[in-house]
């Protein structure tokens, strides 16, 4: 697969998040609107050129159509993202999955195999998800 590109370590954490949107097969207005926010807000992106994430999408979405694609994004994931960062991939992830109110069967399945891959431990899992269901309930 030496025809992927390279990522930095925002990209991955853009990966993350596209990937999680795009595993309903449905990438949600809300969904894209919580990733901008991320990407303008936290810290952790602090000088990324957003200029990026059209073509982090388009790995995501080749890999996606590849037979093992997801094993290729997931190794790409772990070869760029410093270990320290993986409890933030997971929650970004999670916020994401959430921001539209609800989590499709096979959102829970992308966040049961990133928590696997990312090696999330199952409490420290628990909180993240927690914190995001928190954020984004609704009256």
């Amino acid at each position: 697969m030496s025809d992927t590109p390279s990522l930095t370590a925002q990209d991955a954490l853009c990966a993350v998040m596209i990937a999680v949107s795009a595993s309903d097969e449905n990438i949600l207005t809300s969904e894209l609107v919580k990733i901008t926010n991320i990407i303008n807000n936290l810290p952790v992106f602090a000088n990324y050129d957003a200029d990026h994430v059209p073509r982090v999408s388009q790995t995501v979405f080749d890999l996606f159509d590849q037979e093992d694609g997801l094993d290729a994004l997931f190794g790409l994931i772990r070869d760029t993202l410093p270990e320290r960062l993986n409890e933030t991939a997971y929650a970004l992830a999670c916020d994401v999955a959430a921001a539209d109110g609800e989590i499709a069967q096979s959102e829970l399945r992308m966040l049961e195999e990133m928590r696997y891959e990312l090696n999330i431990d199952r409490l420290h899992a628990a909180a993240i998800e927690r914190g995001a269901r928190a954020r984004h309930m609704t009256l």
